[in-house]
């Protein structure tokens, strides 16, 4: 799952408030149980948890992390299961935020016997030869003539041409930059 399909939704959704779950029904709907993995950070964890309802929890095999601090993400990823009645040890978290591997064998360490993870190491790999990596990373800016942005984690992450667009995700969704 792309951080583009939940923007996308932004604007092909019910409503910009409902737009994140209406992604996440849809690709269900798309897909049924593969790729089960949902990606938290279009708008924010935060957000993301508000919509992540039982229901949806129980049908996605887990959730991607791609900003903020891991540690912080990966233990409202557990609460939030536990608070559902989910057993996290059902589900997988998937590390994919700057990772190396240093990085990832701490986290593997941190959340051991807690739930299953897994890391998607791509920069690092591919960019192991000790200069500074380029930022490549593309985001949907509009679709059909309409803003879309991706809110972010971390700071300096939020993609938009529109500050005016912004500003209403982050009314709508009660956008505020945690420590996750």
């Amino acid at each position: 799952m792309a951080h583009e399909w939940l923007q996308s939704h932004q604007v092909l959704g019910k409503s910009l408030r409902t737009s994140q779950k209406d992604a996440l029904k849809v690709w269900l709907d798309e897909y049924g149980g593969q790729l089960g993995i949902a990606l938290t950070d279009t708008i924010s964890m935060d957000a993301f948890l508000k919509d992540f309802d039982d229901e949806l929890a129980n049908a996605y095999q887990g959730m991607r992390h791609d900003s903020g601090d891991p540690f912080v993400w990966g233990e409202l990823a557990l609460e939030h299961y536990r608070r559902l009645g989910v057993d996290p040890r059902t589900k997988s978290l998937v590390f994919s935020d700057k990772l190396n591997f240093d990085k990832a064998l701490a986290i593997h360490r941190w959340f051991a016997g807690k739930i299953n993870v897994s890391f998607g190491i791509g920069t690092y790999l591919t960019n192991d030869m000790g200069f500074k990596a380029p930022n490549i990373v593309l985001k949907l800016t509009e679709l059909n003539g309409a803003p879309v942005a991706k809110l972010s984690d971390s700071p300096g992450k939020t993609l938009c041409r529109d500050e005016a667009y912004i500003e209403l995700l982050k009314k709508t969704f009660g956008y505020q930059l945690s420590a996750a």
